[in-house]
């Protein structure tokens, strides 16, 4: 009877019952998983970007099979180039013809800017612009700039005695730079603006009376830059 008391008292004799476990939460601590799913979730971005961009590129090579435009200079005429060195002064006075040719037939090209400049030894002694242009499909396109004018060239001792011994053989190292600013057309849809550079490196005959002292300009191939 009495162990049917206990019971009904509700009292427990047994072994005791450890508490319930209780969870820390560190401060700082996101549940989920943070930055490291940041992270990876911008790769995956990034890999998909990659990935659509290659494709473009692929559909684009298919359908057009873009050919690289050449830029040659055809013929140069050098009538001028006199340095005076007590003055420090350059008298010049040279023609070029420069072929640009489109192989594409599918692409044409808008010349939105073309500034065409001339060195001599690094020393930069004229700048003209040139008439922007459209060149269409599979065309051959001919520029002729003309440099002509007096300019103030700084030449130190070494630059000098290339000068001169240039002047003795009748033929001078010249470079030719196209500053451009294109556009390409694709069917109907037109490109964003790039600018490629241009470098002629030319050796250039002094001509006097249409002939040539040294011989004769040999066409030169020039090579693209960005």
């Amino acid at each position: 009877m009495a162990e049917k008391q206990s019971h009904l008292n509700g009292a427990y004799y047994g072994p005791s019952i450890p508490p319930p476990a209780r969870t820390y939460h560190r401060p700082g601590r996101g549940d989920g998983c943070g930055c490291g799913c940041l992270i990876c979730f911008l790769l995956e971005l990034i890999g998909t970007i990659f990935v659509i961009v290659g494709v473009a590129v692929l559909v684009f090579w298919l359908i057009f099979r873009p050919n690289r435009v050449n830029f040659y200079v055809t013929d140069a005429s050098l009538t001028q180039f006199d340095f005076t060195t007590n003055t420090n002064t350059l008298n010049y006075n040279l023609a070029l013809n420069i072929t640009i040719r489109n192989p594409n037939k599918n692409i044409g090209i808008y010349y939105d800017n073309i500034e065409a400049s001339v060195f001599f030894k690094d020393q930069r002694f004229g700048t003209e612009f040139l008439t922007p242009f459209y060149q269409g499909h599979k065309n051959t396109t001919i520029l002729s700039p003309v440099f002509k004018g007096q300019q103030l060239v700084l030449l130190g001792t070494n630059e000098l005695l290339v000068f001169n011994s240039e002047k003795s053989i009748g033929v001078y190292y010249i470079k030719v730079r196209l500053y451009l600013r294109i556009r390409f057309k694709l069917g109907k849809v037109k490109t964003w603006r790039v600018k490629p550079k241009i470098k002629c490196d030319l050796l250039v005959p002094l001509s006097s009376n249409g002939n040539s002292v040294a011989g004769t300009f040999q066409t030169t191939k020039c090579r693209i830059g960005f």
